[in-house]
Order: C-alpha cells, then structure tokens, then sequence
C-alpha cells in the first residue's frame, strides 16, 4: 500500500479513504527488474479510488464505494495496445525506425512511427528510408551529437543515460524538484454543482463534457477512462495530423471523434469550450498557447474549467520544449539501462510510464471536480512521464510476492463490433462496487463525428 498511499497524497486525497481498497497480487504480472507491477497497482487504484469518491459525493452515499485492483486487470491494461485485434489483425507497433541504435560512443534511441518524426530523422542523417543507411550513419556519431542534432531538426531521437548520469542532467534536476501531481486554483468561481446520480452502474463522472486535445498515449488513456465513467469525450484532432489508426482504436473506447483547425474553425472551438467542463491537453507545453489554449487563457473564456495537462519531461526546465514519447524517457532517465545489460539497452515490461501517468490525469481531474463540489475554483493539473519515471526509479519499493499466479490477460479480454470492424480489447481495470465493468460504446474512426456535444 505504500505506492498508492504515495499517490492519493500527491492527488491530495483523504488519507482515511485508503481503506475502501483492496487487490489481487498476481506473482508474474508486469515483470520487470523495477517495481512496474507496484507503479501500476499504485496508478490504477488511486484512479479508481478518485472514481468512487466523486461517485460517493454525487448520489450521496454515506460510504465511498469500496475499491478492488486486480493485477491481471491491471497487466491487461498496461498492455492494451498490444492485445487489441481488429477482425484478427494484430495492431502495427514501433515502426523499423523506431528503436535502438549502436553509436560510436554508445547508444541512441529515436522514434520515427509519425512521417513528420520519421522525415526529419531521415533529413538530419541526410539518408534514404533504409534501415542498414540509417545504421551506418549513425555508426560514426556521437549520442549527445545525434540527440541535439535530430532534436534540432525537429525529430525525435535520444541518449542512453544510466540513473547516475540522468540525475546530474539539469532536466532531471528540475523534474525531481516537483510534485508527482501539480495542483492549482485557476480563479475563484462558485462550487461546482453536479447533479445528483440515479441507477447502475454509478458513473461518476456522467453530465460531465471533455474537450481531448491529446496524443500518444497517457492523455489518451485518461480521457478514455474519463469516457468509461460516463463523461461525453469528443477528441480533437488537427486535419492535418491524422493519428495511428490502431492507436486511435486501442485509446478511443467511449470517445467521439472529430477534427478541428483551431485557426480556421475558431469559432467552433469557443462554442465548444464554452460548454466544457474539463480540457485536458497533451501536447508540447506551450504548444498551443498561441491558439489561446494556454490555461490561464482558457480559464478566462471559460470560469471554473478543469485544465489537466500531460508532457513527456515537464513543462520547466531546459527540455521543456521537447516532445517526447514513453520510450524515449526511458531511455533518458536510465531505466533502459537498469531493464538492460551492458550489451544491450532494454526496456519496460509495457509502456508503463504512459499507462501509469495516464490513469494519475485521469484520477487528478476526478479528484478537482470532487474538490470544486465543496470549494469552487477552476483547477490546473499536471503530469509529466519524466516525473513518473523518477518515481518508479527512486521512489517505489519492491512489493510483496504474489498469492496467485498471472497466467495471461485471458480473463481480461473482451470482444465487440464495431464500425472499425470485429475488435478484441482489454478491459477497464478501474473497478469499484456499483461501478461500469465497459465502456458504453466502441471506438469509431479517426474524425467520424461533427464538433459539438451530445
């Protein structure tokens, strides 16, 4: 319990509720030589803790609905985008591009799934599409060269690091300096009034609307968790930068989908934050302030919103400008190193960083609207995958050996048709007494709906 006790506190949640959960250890879930199994307990059950207290406070329960994490419902999660199947077929994963590389000093790790990331790699190496060319020119460069160089180009690519040599980096510096969880008041608005909930399942968060400007995958993970207990999320996506389809299938569960050029439909968009109640954003940060979406800018336009944001390395520091995905943060930050050999870098037992800080944005933004039930405000919260990291590496003991044993996701796995065609998924893991076991309706392709709510 010493992980999600770490966590509920950074969402500054109620100590005394930590009794309401209990779990299944499951011997061989998450295996790795860092605690992911201990993380993602940690993350899912403070979520789901979060979801059981907003429940309890909207139908008036005398009791916050007790909670239970089983570690196969958890592992089948962590792993959702590689069990998911869609008429068979099983979903692309990294792209030749995507990985390891030996340098003439060590390693580098790039991430070329985008054709944007993947162009400018290409470009900066001034190489064609070919695996053995790319091997070759980075063969006689350096990984800090290599890094700075694909960073510049506005590419993704960097350099193994071990524990010792991330913490002495500036990046890292600043990212341990933080909370797990950053919490503030945006303004002084009203307390929030949620309408009361009647029926089964007890959707915590159903009445509530969810702009998802998100990508890749922890912001995805949260605003799909948001959409399972009842929230009307419409993702919003650029025209011009369509996402990975399988990716958009594993993370779209109970969302809509539509796209939106924040220049050109501008007047869309305020008619759409006009009636929002939660933005959550997962982009660079800064970004997309100069379309007005900095926090403060959207709480002006619209008093009492929820703003929850996620990044890959925070939005301080020297690296805050930087984009950034799951693996490459482990490459950073030294758990490639620690997960790997010294003939090899390794890695996580599953994108645990993006999963992990995925549920954390989801349980912070339940944990804001329980809080403005009682004291009004608009709230910002933020998450960074570097500052989950730190955690996993420096912050989360080894837990106790599993009862049961883990013999695969099988009983965690469910199938569905769906306008994208026969799917097999993994099921929710956020599971509390009275709570929703699925979510109410399939994904749907990229861009399907009209931008406006239900």
């Amino acid at each position: 319990m010493t992980a999600i006790k770490f966590a509920w506190s950074a969402l500054g949640g109620d100590a005394a509720l930590l009794p309401r959960v209990s779990g299944v250890v499951r011997e061989g879930a998450l295996q790795g030589r860092l605690p992911v199994r201990e993380l993602a307990r940690a993350c899912v059950g403070a979520c789901a803790l979060a979801a059981a207290e907003l429940g309890a406070r909207r139908s008036g329960l005398r009791e916050v609905p007790a909670v239970r994490v089983d570690d196969g419902a958890v592992a089948a999660a962590f792993h959702s985008e590689r069990h998911l199947l869609v008429d068979g077929r099983a979903p692309v994963g990294f792209a030749p591009l995507s990985r390891f590389w030996r340098t003439a000093d060590g390693w580098v790790r790039t991430h070329a799934n985008y054709p944007h990331h993947r162009a400018r790699l290409l470009d900066t190496l001034g190489v064609p599409e070919d695996v053995a060319a790319v091997e070759a020119a980075l063969a006689v460069r350096s990984a800090p060269e290599v890094e700075e160089a694909v960073y510049a180009a506005g590419g993704l690519a960097v350099a193994l690091r071990t524990p010792e040599e991330w913490a002495t980096h500036e990046q890292a510096v600043q990212v341990a300096a933080r909370p797990l969880v950053e919490r503030a008041r945006l303004g002084s608005t009203h307390a929030r009034v949620l309408a009361p909930l009647n029926g089964s399942p007890l959707l915590p968060a159903a009445g509530l609307r969810v702009l998802d400007l998100t990508r890749v995958l922890a912001g995805p993970v949260a605003t799909r968790t948001l959409a399972l207990l009842g929230a009307d999320v419409l993702r919003v996506d650029p025209p011009q930068l369509p996402e990975l389809p399988d990716q958009h299938a594993d993370t779209g569960f109970g969302k809509r989908s539509t796209t939106l050029d924040l220049t050109a439909d501008r007047r869309t968009f305020e008619e759409l934050l006009a009636a929002a109640d939660v933005v959550v954003t997962g982009y660079r940060p800064g970004a997309l302030d100069r379309f007005g979406l900095s926090p403060h800018a959207l709480a002006e336009r619209r008093p009492g919103v929820i703003v929850a944001q996620v990044s890959a390395w925070g939005a301080y520091g020297p690296w805050r400008e930087r984009r950034g995905f799951d693996s490459l943060v482990q490459v950073a930050s030294g758990i490639a190193a620690l997960e790997g050999s010294p003939e090899q870098p390794g890695a996580l037992p599953a994108q645990a960083l993006d999963h992990g800080t995925g549920y954390l944005l989801a349980a912070a933004v339940l944990r804001a609207l329980t809080e403005q039930s009682y004291e009004g405000g608009g709230r910002l919260v933020r998450l960074a995958l570097a500052r989950t990291a730190e955690w996993l590496v420096n912050g989360i003991g080894a837990g106790a050996a599993g009862v049961d044993p883990y013999e695969g996701p099988g009983p965690w796995l469910a199938e569905t048709d769906s306008s994208l065609g026969r799917l097999r998924y993994a099921l929710p893991p956020v599971s509390f007494a009275g709570g929703p076991v699925d979510w109410a309706r399939p994904p749907v392709p990229w861009g399907t709906d009209s931008a406006r709510w239900v």
